[in-house]
């Protein structure tokens, strides 16, 4: 399907199957805007391909989520580019509150005693220190590659001679199991 000369009954069709889960229409859409909306992210996010391809797997989740019918094809690429740019910015966002966490959590030592340093933030990092030691070496590993050595997905994939998609859902993974571990840790200790 080309995106640029769909007609807007083609448009109303292909949405009205997508929101009836038609499998079809589904990789009708892929193949159709994935491209589109990658190259659209990568002029959002100048260039950084991490953060369009990270962005474009959000905004796809959230089409599955959030579609409806559109009547023409102005309108759904409209949809589809708020999509993407709200996804860039809470990308952007969680990745810099993870980042400022992370960051605390490396300089604990040297920021422990600051007379600033609430004692919330100090629990935290204690409990995150607690956390990222105890998950298994190779996730371990694995964050410290990406979040303490600034690596990049492509070249973490290379180094363990795997893709770049499998590092990512990885990464998903363990995040989420970190988050989870933390927030039952700080709910017991209420």
């Amino acid at each position: 399907m080309s995106d640029e000369t769909s007609s807007p009954s083609d448009i109303a069709a292909l949405t009205a199957r997508m929101v009836h889960s038609d499998e079809t229409a589904w990789r009708e859409f892929y193949d159709g805007y994935f491209n589109r909306l990658l190259r659209y992210l990568l002029v959002v996010t100048n260039g950084r391909e991490e953060a369009a391809r990270e962005s474009l797997q959000l905004t796809l989740m959230r089409v599955v989520r959030n579609i409806r019918k559109f009547d023409s094809e102005t309108a759904f690429w409209s949809w589809l580019t708020v999509l993407a740019r709200s996804s860039v910015v809470d990308e952007s966002r969680k990745r810099n509150r993870y980042l400022a966490l992370l960051d605390r959590f490396f300089h604990a030592g040297s920021t422990a005693t600051d007379a600033n340093e609430s004692d919330t933030d100090a629990h935290l990092l204690q409990v995150l220190e607690q956390r990222v030691a105890n998950l298994p070496p190779e996730e371990r590993d694995l964050i410290e590659r990406k979040y303490f050595d600034a690596g990049s997905v492509k070249e973490i994939a290379d180094e363990l001679e795997t893709t770049g998609k499998a590092i990512e859902s990885r990464l998903v993974r363990i995040r989420r199991k970190l988050k989870d571990a933390i927030l039952a840790q700080l709910e017991t200790e209420r």
